[in-house]
């Protein structure tokens, strides 16, 4: 889904971001989004290419638009 080194890390920011916003942990947003809590952490720091339905859940368990993570 974001094939792109600094598209993966600048989506992982604004996840971060969005989480402690919303003074979520790591562990309560993987669960939430019926992600392993290490994949999530992954995703944050930009080191995975989550699909779209990952990325999905996660912006739903957050309660935030896409348009605020997704760079496109």
């Amino acid at each position: 889904m974001v094939d792109n080194p600094k598209t993966r890390k600048a989506v992982g920011l604004k996840l971060k971001a969005a989480r402690k916003k919303k003074k979520m942990t790591q562990a309560e947003v993987a669960e939430m989004s019926d992600l392993n809590t290490n994949y999530y952490a992954c995703i944050e720091r930009g080191e995975v290419n989550p699909s779209l339905e990952k990325l999905q859940a996660i912006i739903k368990t957050l309660g935030v638009k896409s348009s605020t993570i997704l760079p496109f």
